[in-house]
């Protein structure tokens, strides 16, 4: 799935109707799930949070931006927080198979639109900014809304996009790319709050002012003062006591987790609270959280336990949930709380076997057999993480036991993009249907529905060619657990080699099947090559694995 989080901050936290109205806007595009709107009466301001793929989540943010400079009057407005637009900031946020770069582009286009199309003027920040000066949005938003006609007079502050002409009703705005921040408590067996404080003074990045033996804060000789800096990198943290709890916590923003996790979060604050007399008791994620942060941590106590990390993304997470409590004060549902559960569509892969068994069964053209062949990918891949965990569980050399833990997180996440692919598959097949029953009465709508159809049937020939890598990939593990597994789990290693390979080949008849419909061209060659040259593969890594297993079990 490619998910995109934005997160965009509007100037108005008082009138509902106002608010609703920026909020309708971006549920009118299909593909845009809105997730949360936090409004704001002191701020006079709202948070809306929504996510989707990234064609949904820009063109929900343009209509969002849009309607924001529409109702909302930056000359009349007052509130506590800084700001100095309508739509005071939006960030896009990376969250499931789409990488910063990916939107780095949506932040530079959608800022470019709402210049070109709003008159808006638009500053980029953080991942996206043009230089290193505009990354930090309190120096893009310093002087705020009543000094922006000043700052865009001053050639070092011309926008990156649309004129340096002050707007008054809609000010200005900031667009940019950050990291998913995870709101990451930490509970203590306390209820006073300098226990929580002093743990997160010592924890986060900033850290706490130098002092003497007096007491005494350290000038720096600049003319401010020295600073003691906290354990964790991209953490920031204050100590609090929550009363409907009767905890102290301390309350962390992890801003990029793939530098400081929750699980290094966790124990590091779990360690300086030993030293203090103190317990962590578990901990609590605030709103929402990507499914990689929840399985890097699952698979760190996995680690920590001498257990295997090549599992089953769920039960790396049900792993997490129980190593860090994070339930210890309010449920913690997953399928609710990680983002990548609470968007998955029930798609084919979400039936049971029976049920699933029962629809491929029918008259009905899709699923049919693409969705079978990538199906058997999974299992093979299945099988081969089966076989890897067993034999990580009973060879003593740590080698080996490194390789096969290697080899079983390389087939969780085969065997994740192979079910993926199951759905993918059918909704490629799909689309070409669509496509084929578009009005072609007039040469200019038959000119359309060919090409539309020509699309369609690249998409869904580039399904099953993934398909065919992905179970050649699964050979190639095959081959390893075969020669180097336990030899008690040698026939499950055998029959995945038996349905990757079905795999393989029932992909390319997918491929083969698919080109029929396309003009000899580019793509129609390349795929063609491509799929031959993975069939060959597949079938000398199938001849190899017989031969082993001949060997074996003769």
């Amino acid at each position: 799935m490619k998910i995109v989080e934005c997160v965009p901050n509007f100037s108005e936290g008082r009138n509902r109707s106002v608010i609703k109205s920026i909020t309708d806007a971006i549920e009118s595009v299909q593909g845009a799930t809105l997730l949360d709107v936090d409004p704001g009466a002191g701020a006079n301001r709202t948070v809306v949070t929504f996510v989707g793929d990234p064609v949904a989540v820009s063109q929900a943010a343009f209509l969002a931006i849009a309607r924001a400079a529409e109702l909302i009057d930056m000359s009349a407005h007052r509130g506590s927080h800084p700001r100095m637009g309508a739509t005071d900031v939006c960030p896009f946020v990376p969250v499931s198979g789409v990488t910063t770069e990916e939107c780095v582009e949506m932040a530079r286009a959608l800022g470019r639109r709402v210049a070109s199309e709003l008159g808006i003027p638009v500053y980029l920040y953080e991942d996206a900014a043009s230089s290193d000066g505009r990354r930090n949005l309190a120096d893009i938003r310093a002087g705020e809304y009543e000094g922006l006609e000043r700052k865009l007079a001053d050639p070092a502050w011309r926008p990156d996009f649309g004129e340096p002409v002050f707007n008054a009703r809609s000010g200005a705005t900031v667009i940019g790319v950050r990291p998913f921040l995870i709101a990451f408590n930490v509970n203590l067996n306390s209820d006073r709050r300098e226990d929580a404080r002093e743990l997160a003074l010592s924890l986060r990045e900033r850290g706490r002012f130098r002092r003497d033996a007096d007491g005494l804060k350290v000038p720096d000789g600049k003319g401010g003062f020295e600073r003691v800096q906290g354990i964790l990198e991209r953490c920031k943290a204050v100590g609090w006591v929550i009363p409907e709890y009767g905890r102290a916590q301390v309350s962390m923003n992890l801003t990029d987790h793939r530098v400081t996790g929750m699980h290094r979060a966790f124990e590091a604050t779990d360690e300086l609270a030993r030293g203090r007399g103190l317990r962590v008791t578990g901990s609590e994620i605030v709103g929402l959280v990507p499914a990689d942060a929840v399985v890097e941590s699952g698979r760190h106590f996995l680690a920590r336990r001498g257990a295997c990390r090549g599992v089953p993304a769920r039960k790396a997470i049900d792993c997490a949930v129980q190593s860090m409590g994070l339930a210890d004060v309010a449920p913690f549902d997953p399928a609710q709380r990680v983002l990548e559960l609470r968007l998955a569509p029930r798609g084919l892969v979400s039936m049971d076997l029976d049920t699933f068994s029962a629809e491929l069964s029918t008259d009905s053209p899709a699923p049919g057999g693409g969705s079978v062949a990538a199906l058997a990918g999974a299992l093979c891949a299945s099988l081969v993480s089966m076989v890897a965990n067993l034999s990580f569980a009973k060879k003593k050399d740590p080698a080996l036991r490194g390789e096969m833990e290697r080899v079983a997180l390389d087939a969780q996440r085969l065997r994740e993009g192979l079910l993926s692919a199951v759905d993918r598959d059918t909704g490629a097949f799909n689309l070409v249907m669509e496509a084929l029953r578009l009005p072609h009465a007039t040469d200019e709508q038959a000119a359309a529905r060919a090409d539309a159809v020509a699309r369609a049937v690249m998409g869904a020939t580039t399904v099953p060619l993934e398909v065919m890598q992905m179970g050649v990939e699964a050979l190639e593990l095959v081959l390893v657990v075969v020669h180097k597994g336990s030899r008690g789990s040698i026939t499950d290693a055998g029959v995945g080699g038996l349905v990757g390979r079905a795999c393989v080949a029932g992909a390319r008849m997918n491929v083969l099947v698919n080109l029929k419909g396309l003009a000899d061209g580019e793509f129609s060659s390349a795929a063609r090559s491509r799929s031959s040259e993975l069939m060959r593969r597949a079938d000398e890594l199938g001849v190899a694995i017989e031969e082993a297993l001949e060997k074996h079990l003769a």
